[in-house]
């Protein structure tokens, strides 16, 4: 990345304000002394802002940057009584609060690796994957005390009450020190289809990063952030990340509420909101409010995970305002693209364009690549992209950059598409079906709801696609009008030999459809 781009970027986003000179120089002090993990990140802020407010938690009340990195210090003190050393991988079972934050910083402090479970993994699920991370202590929100009844003894467990209880014994911590190696955050794969996987992220060496980010969405210095994302995910962290390195204020509510969060924007003056695309859809179906103005602070709404719906991206901002993003990403390869409000107005189907930073190939079957226009697999590569799984195992790479798992293509205008999950390709009576081409198409019909398209096993055709859609509330459509739909529109081939009407899909916390869910209807 060109200097000339870093400091251009800092400078648009007020990373150059005065300041007092002495914080300064500690700010710069800080993060060459921790670098740029969540530990570090967390006490540049402090260093240089430890009066400002870090986070504001709808259960605990506003806290400073001084106050936050002082209870992750009392946590890591915990986590040492209790035997716990940087050897020792944490596993966090959390939603989004800020006693979430402290053991994310702790675990960093400590040169600790913590694996962020999904909260909405069973409890066999997680006792699959602690053993498969080797975990040595699951830390858990109280409510998930379920969760983790199947989890073996010799995995150490402490609930959040309980964890709570150990902080506030250790009035005064001992200041950490920089460990000699810096603790990774484990995140796992969404796991729609299967045990999750564990990707371990790579500790930013630099700037770079955020820069790449925040030269595309305009996120500025001691903003107010509320991140509804879950911070298990790989955007819900990443949001995390971002708003320590620019000094912002975390707006943190447990449990996702759509009327909440919609409320939290106006009452805490945000400026940028981190959700999924179906956190956003919840919102929409709220009644209208009208026009942005009763949220003039608002410039940033970013959602990564999924893409949007056929004509969302519109309706959102014709009521939100010129604000939508929409991150194209995965957890093995962070961010592949980002799409600006300017993008999705031009075609809201767009993944939009690579940030500055970051490579993006369309690679044909002859692992060359293809010529523009043409469907091929989507390869990134960027500062970021994992280090493997923790299984050992990992993705192709080709030239430095990791396969997406994702087919698309490149247009002549330089915007870039998604077409569908490479192993979600059906093969129908010999005719290659993408579920997404069905999923739009119906996604525009005013009666539906939302929908999902999957492959099932046909003994005839090899495999034959199953639509499921829930409609709106009031509306109605049969499974014969929706074959005649697709059939004045699409080829034979895409026509789904089965329509099934559901209340809503089944997603996972992370707003992915689990579609292993839907097939078991014909099992």
């Amino acid at each position: 990345m060109r200097p000339s781009i870093i400091v251009k970027t800092m400078a648009k986003r007020g990373m150059f304000a005065a300041g007092r000179p002495s914080r300064t120089i500690r700010q710069l002090a800080t993060l060459r002394t921790w670098g740029y993990g969540v530990a570090g990140e967390l006490r540049q802020a402090a260093a240089r802002s430890p009066e400002a407010i870090a986070v504001i938690d709808q259960d605990r009340g506003p806290m400073t940057y001084a106050e936050l990195v002082t209870e992750s210090e009392r946590v890591a003190a915990v986590l040492m009584e209790r035997g716990v050393t940087a050897e020792d991988r944490i596993g966090l079972l959390a939603r989004n609060h800020v006693g979430a934050l402290a053991v994310m910083a702790a675990s960093s402090a400590m040169g600790s690796d913590v694996v962020l479970a999904n909260t909405g993994m069973s409890a066999e699920q997680i006792a699959v994957v602690a053993e498969q991370q080797e975990v040595a202590v699951m830390i858990y929100d109280d409510d998930l005390a379920g969760s983790v009844a199947e989890l073996p003894d010799h995995i150490a467990r402490i609930s959040e009450s309980e964890l709570a209880r150990g902080v506030a014994a250790h009035a005064e911590p001992t200041p950490l020190t920089p460990p000699a190696r810096g603790g990774r955050t484990i995140i796992l794969t969404s796991g729609t289809t299967g045990t999750p996987r564990g990707a371990a992220r790579k500790t930013p060496g630099g700037l770079g990063p955020l820069i790449s980010i925040i030269e595309r969405i305009p996120l500025h210095v001691e903003d107010r952030i509320l991140i509804s994302a879950p911070i298990f995910h790989t955007w819900g962290f990443a949001a995390s990340q971002l708003a320590l390195g620019m000094r912002a204020t975390i707006v943190l509510q447990r449990r996702f509420d759509p009327a909440a969060a919609r409320q939290a924007l106006q009452d805490h003056d945000v400026n940028a909101m981190f959700a999924v695309p179906v956190m956003l859809q919840r919102m929409l179906e709220l009644p209208s409010e009208g026009e942005a103005g009763s949220r003039p602070a608002l410039r940033v709404i970013a959602t990564s995970g999924s893409s949007y719906p056929a004509g969302f991206a519109t309706r959102f901002m014709d009521e939100y305002g010129e604000v939508l993003y929409n991150l194209y990403g995965s957890t093995e390869a962070s961010w592949v693209c980002i799409a600006t409000p300017e993008n999705l107005r031009t075609d809201p189907q767009t993944a939009g364009t690579p940030p500055v930073g970051t490579v993006v190939k369309i690679i044909d079957g002859n692992g060359d690549p293809a010529p523009t226009g043409e469907v091929g697999r989507i390869f990134c590569g960027n500062d970021l992209v994992f280090d493997g799984y923790t299984s050992g195992q990992s993705k192709e790479f080709i030239d430095g950059m990791v396969s997406t798992g994702d087919m698309g293509y490149e247009r002549e205008d330089g915007l870039f598409f998604v077409v569908g999950r490479d192993d979600e390709m059906i093969i129908s009576g010999g005719e290659n079906v993408y579920p997404m081409e069905l999923e739009t198409l119906l996604a525009e019909h005013p009666a539906v709801r939302e929908v999902a398209v999957v492959g099932v096993p046909d003994e005839e055709f090899g495999q034959r696609l199953a639509a499921f859609i829930a409609l709106w509330e009031g509306s109605s459509l049969s499974a014969d009008e929706v074959r005649e739909l697709v059939r004045a529109q699409r080829a034979r081939h895409v026509i789904p030999r089965e329509v099934v009407f559901i209340d809503e899909l089944p997603r996972n916390p992370t707003g992915k459809v689990l579609a292993r869910e839907l097939r078991t209807h014909f099992s």
